[in-house]
């Protein structure tokens, strides 16, 4: 077992998946991290996403002001990491171009 994949991380993971709701999000997110940490992992998830649709390295450092090395480590888990980003880009890309009848939208 790797060090951060424990007992105590499956806990937190546990909590975080017993959130109902965006409004749930913030308010256990807010008491867990401080409002740069939000910030930054927002940032990276901005990035992850910018990636996946082949933005350039330095139009998503300008948007997002992560640095190219940052950058450069989230492309790497994105494509040869343990497939999280991949997950959730696939399972909310899915479930934001659903209709409410299950349909496509163009």
């Amino acid at each position: 077992m790797s060090q951060w994949d424990n007992k105590k991380t499956e806990d937190l993971f546990q909590a975080i998946l017993a959130l109902k709701n965006i409004k749930e999000a913030k308010r256990f997110f807010r008491d867990l991290l401080t409002e740069q940490e939000i910030i930054e992992f927002s940032r990276r998830w901005q990035a992850a996403k910018m990636l996946d649709k082949k933005v350039a390295y330095s139009k998503i450092g300008k948007e997002t002001g992560l640095s190219s090395t940052t950058i450069a480590r989230i492309s790497k888990w994105l494509n040869r990491g343990m497939g999280g980003y991949k997950l959730m880009l696939k399972r909310l890309n899915h479930h934001h171009g659903l209709s409410l009848y299950g349909k496509r939208l163009c």
